[in-house]
Formats: structure tokens, sequence, C-alpha cells
């Protein structure tokens, strides 16, 4: 099984800036050219290209290696196929297929094309060009390399890592993720655990914050002078300073779901998909804060985390799934974290409600509430209490909150009242 690492690549030199920008421009070109030729055929309603009539069209053109150039065509009919299936699948999407040129495009190397020396990887850029030699030390186990900008240029490098050779137990899990509280699992043996996304959100709204501050003062500015250029730079470091924190939460997020399961020995993980809750209009606060949440992000990496622990995992819609008692079928919408029951006088955690009624929805079976859950924070918070003798709190500790939600232990008072502060992720991260 395959993973992803991403390497930053910092402190580049103008020439070597210059050549990765003209790498990208070149796949983009290639990229175009694809575009052109599934357009015409379409146009005249001919036979589709495809993989061998791709790259024979464009072979030889292009300032990039041959093996290069073909990534680029096998990416473009992987597109087309994908786009044909959601359009039979979903015709209300009105999907199109590739239609728009593009000015740059990232850059890839097949596992043969890339050079591992000492503490440099050498990528190839064709016959009578001299190749890409960056100071990055790859792993043993490395295969293909991608070159992608991300506000900053990037290496995504693939690494073989071992998979569990058989599924943990036979338990039944759902997961119900959310803005708030990322994830809410529930087992059919009435074991819960929530992780909560607060830190994710508080880090989104800091940088939007942020950018406002910077954009209100580069728009009294001339475009591309002198200090726009410098103000565009802060902009651009403030978002990869989020964007690291961001997604090294989600990945330790992620990893405490899926280390719950492999602990309760679960077998068959259900993910529900919340993409009908974005399309309700609630007024523009709250629909800008359903545009930042990134649940498709973690659905991939709960589900890559996932078949590595040889766990299968599906996802589905999970409408109504919020607003139904478990005990006795009563519908109504929660105004609060607490699903108290008008009927009967159930009361329950809001997001387990959901993860319990998913089980009734993909399992058909029915599951007991919890007596306890475990209340996780996925990153580092620090006290920015003024004593100096106040303690740290750390990531390792979390709370177990009765059915009727108790209140949690001192220190997770504590720590949310401080606020998130997690450190940079400066390593390569595993995706």
């Amino acid at each position: 099984m395959n993973t992803v690492k991403i390497y930053q690549l910092k402190r580049l030199s103008l020439e070597q800036y210059q050549r990765l920008r003209t790498a990208q421009q070149e796949a983009a070109l290639v990229w175009n050219a694809c575009v052109t030729l599934h357009l015409q055929a379409r146009m005249q309603q001919t036979t589709w290209p495809g993989r061998d009539a791709l790259q024979k069209a464009t072979k030889g053109r292009f300032a990039l290696h041959s093996q290069s150039v073909q990534m680029v065509t096998h990416a473009f009919l992987a597109n087309v196929d994908t786009t044909r299936q959601l359009r039979r699948s979903h015709p209300q999407m009105k999907m199109r297929y590739p239609y728009k040129m593009k000015q740059f495009y990232p850059v890839f190397w097949p596992a043969q094309a890339v050079s591992k020396e000492s503490k440099r990887v050498v990528l190839p850029m064709g016959r009578g060009r001299g190749s890409l030699v960056l100071p990055v030390e790859l792993p043993q186990q490395s295969r293909s390399v991608t070159l992608v900008w991300n506000d900053g240029y990037e290496l995504h490098v693939s690494v073989e890592v071992p998979q569990a050779e058989e599924a943990p137990g036979t338990v039944h899990a759902t997961v119900d993720l959310g803005e708030i509280h990322l994830a809410a699992v529930m087992t059919n043996t009435s074991e819960a655990i929530i992780v909560t996304g607060r830190g994710i959100r508080s880090l989104k709204r800091g940088r939007s914050k942020a950018l406002r501050t910077v954009s209100k003062k580069q728009a009294r500015c001339t475009k591309d002078s002198h200090r726009w250029k410098k103000l565009q730079r802060a902009k651009r470091k403030q978002s990869r300073q989020a964007e690291r924190r961001i997604r090294d939460q989600r990945h330790q997020a992620t990893r405490n779901v899926i280390d719950f399961c492999v602990e309760h020995k679960v077998g068959t993980l259900f993910i529900g998909n919340p993409h009908g809750v974005r399309n309700n209009n609630h007024g523009h606060h709250h629909n800008q804060r359903r545009s930042l949440w990134e649940y498709g992000r973690d659905i991939d990496y709960l589900t890559h985390k996932a078949n590595q622990a040889h766990m299968e995992c599906f996802t589905g819609s999970e409408r109504g799934t919020s607003s139904q008692c478990p005990a006795c079928g009563h519908k109504h919408k929660p105004r609060n974290r607490q699903w108290i029951c008008k009927a009967c006088g159930f009361s329950g955690h809001r997001d387990l409600v959901g993860s319990i009624n998913m089980h009734t929805l993909t399992f058909d079976e029915q599951v007991n509430f919890p007596r306890s859950f475990t209340y996780l924070r996925p990153a580092m918070c620090r006290s920015r209490s003024s004593r100096a003798d106040a303690p740290l709190v750390s990531q390792k500790e979390s709370c177990c909150l009765s059915q009727s939600g108790s209140q949690p232990h001192v220190a997770d008072v504590a720590s949310s009242e401080a606020g998130y502060r997690p450190d940079d992720a400066e390593k390569p991260i595993s995706l």
C-alpha cells in the first residue's frame, strides 16, 4: 500500500525556481493539447482519443521527460473516466468534460525515472536537457514523485507502507462527521468516542482574519508594486503556516479515530457523507463556515487509514440521522449539542445520536446508547495563563462524559478556554 509524504522546497535559487515554473508550464501545455484533441473528437462525433492516441500526439513535442508527458495524459484520461461515471450516476450535477486551458499543471515522475542520491533527488527533464537536482533526501521505499504548487513548491512522494494482513475484528462502527466535533464514532458494542474539531475551526478563523488584515492594506497599493508584492508574500506565508497546522491536526484526529477502531476490533466502518447540509442556505456567516468545512478530506483521510488497517470502509448518505430519537423514533431538529427528545425524554449527545442512527440505516441493527464516551483533542494545547506555574495541557489528556453530558475534567475546561496553539509541522507529513 502507498501513502504520500510532502516535502516543502525552501530556499530555492532563482534559477531553480524558474526551472520549476517552466516545467509546470510545459505540463500545462500537454494538458491543453489533450483537451483540444478530446474536444475536437466530441464536436466531430468521432472516436475519442485513447491512451495510445494521446501518447502518440504528445510524443517529442514538449520540454519534459517522456514518462512525465505520459503521466499527464494518464491523468487526463482518468479525469474523463470519472466525469463519464458521474454523468451517468448523478446527472443532476451536470458535470462537464475537461474544457479549461491551464497555465500551470503538476509535473509527475514515475518511480523508474527518479534517481535518489545522497541527500538529494535527481529528476530528469528529457534528452538534451539538464535534470532537476533538489536537496531532498527520499526514503528507500519511495516511488513516484510529483511537483506541486501549494503557496510554494512541494514534492509529493509516494512511499510504500506496510498494511495489516487481516481485519482487527468483526465489529461494526459508524462515523458522524461534523464541523465542531470532527468525528463521533459508535460501535455496535456501545463503545463511543468523540474527536473535536474546534482547533481546526479556530485555525481557519485565525487565518481568515489575518488574510483580511493584509488584504485591506494591499487594496490601498498599486498592483505589482514593491509593497503589494511584499504583502502578497505575507499572505502566502500565513496561508502555508495555517495549512500545515490544519493538516497536522486533521491527521492526528483521523488517526485517533482509526486507533479507536483497531482497539475495539472494528472490521467494517461506515462514514456518513454530510453533503446535503452544505446545500441549505442559513445566512451569510453560517454559509461561510459551511464552505470552510472540508469534510471531503476527512473522508479521504479516514478511508486511507482504514484501508491501511485492513478495515472495510465505505460511505453513504446520513440524511435524517441527526433528527431522530434512537429510543422512540420521534423526529425534531435539535437546538444545541445535547439531544433531548420531546416525546420520551431521552437525552444524549447530539453527534452520538446521529452515529447510532447510522447503524439502523446501514447495518439494520439496533444499538444501545453508551453509558459514557471518550472526548479527545487531536493536537497540543498550551495554556495562556499568566501564572508561571500553570501546567501545560497535553494532547493525550481526555475525559469521559456521562450520557447526560456532565461537566468534563478540569484540565479539559482549561484547555478549551485557552484555545489551540499547535506547533508547526516542519517535518514531512504522511497522507
